[in-house]
């Protein structure tokens, strides 16, 4: 007897924290349930036979609504209710996620003489996500890269990177960032604000970030992917190296857009080797 219902994202992933609500023909509330862990609601009390409006919440959700019948075994299957992302824009599953750098990569494009652009990428780097589980804009992200695995496809040009004039890997060897909240942007794009330590100073640094899905891999386990950009001035960041041309024109652009492109693992490490 009662109420039996499973709780779902579009992806399929389990609301545990959906709350089911039932309400008669007049509008009263008869019966309220939570979601356990795999988002399942059994609801034991019997219920009078007739109509009733099942309504589905969840914070971060849209709440979504449906009739039900109820026989006359005083039972009522909804089945599975599926909740949309508030604003349209679905997220991994909640908890810790772990950036695979294998298949991530961090890149920088500056500009060169005002016509062309100089790629780069950081090759050494780790982090973690964390999804949080009843309010988005709690999740949290954390990244440490290795200054010195800067790698532009050009040893000399790489080595200055290195230098006092640019990265000062010597004194400041690592680049990190720390997420100090997420906003959303549009139906389909994210905010996380956090700061960045770079060659010993820390700034306010906005990422626009895309969820790009979530899905198995052939190790068993689950990934997710991101792509985020953002743009720096390197005078932010205390380089203020530049080599100015008779025209006026600086060799090296002042701002670099940065460039992420993130596939993360489900848990909290990296599986084993």
């Amino acid at each position: 007897m009662g109420l039996t219902a499973r709780i779902r994202t579009q992806d399929g992933w389990a609301v545990s924290h959906a709350v089911v609500t039932m309400t008669d023909m007049t509008g009263s509330q008869v019966l309220r349930a939570e979601a356990d862990a795999e988002g399942a609601v059994r609801e034991t009390t019997a219920l009078a036979p007739g109509a009733y409006t099942v309504i589905v919440t969840a914070v971060g959700y849209a709440p979504a609504a449906s009739s039900a019948i109820v026989t006359a075994s005083g039972r009522a299957e909804v089945g599975t209710v599926t909740l949309a992302r508030q604003g349209g824009t679905e997220l991994p599953p909640p908890g810790p996620w772990t950036i695979d750098p294998a298949h991530s990569s961090v890149a920088a494009v500056a500009q060169h003489l005002g016509i062309s652009s100089v790629h780069g990428r950081f090759t050494d780097f780790a982090g973690t996500v964390e999804i949080a589980p009843d309010d988005v804009t709690k999740s949290r992200v954390e990244a440490v890269i290795r200054a010195g695995s800067i790698d532009t496809g050009n040893g000399m040009r790489d080595s200055h990177l290195r230098s006092a004039d640019f990265l000062d890997v010597e004194r400041h060897p690592q680049i990190t960032y720390r997420s100090t909240g997420v906003t959303a942007a549009g139906s389909d794009r994210w905010t996380v604000h956090g700061e960045l330590g770079m060659r010993g100073v820390v700034r306010p640094v906005d990422l626009d970030l895309a969820y790009l899905g979530t899905g198995a891999d052939p190790w068993g386990g689950t990934r997710a992917a991101f792509r985020a950009t953002t743009e720096l001035r390197r005078e932010d960041f205390a380089m203020n190296y530049n080599q100015v041309l008779q025209a006026g024109i600086a060799a090296i652009g002042t701002t670099l857009r940065v460039e992420l492109d993130i596939q993360a693992v489900q848990g909290s490490a990296l599986p084993a080797a």
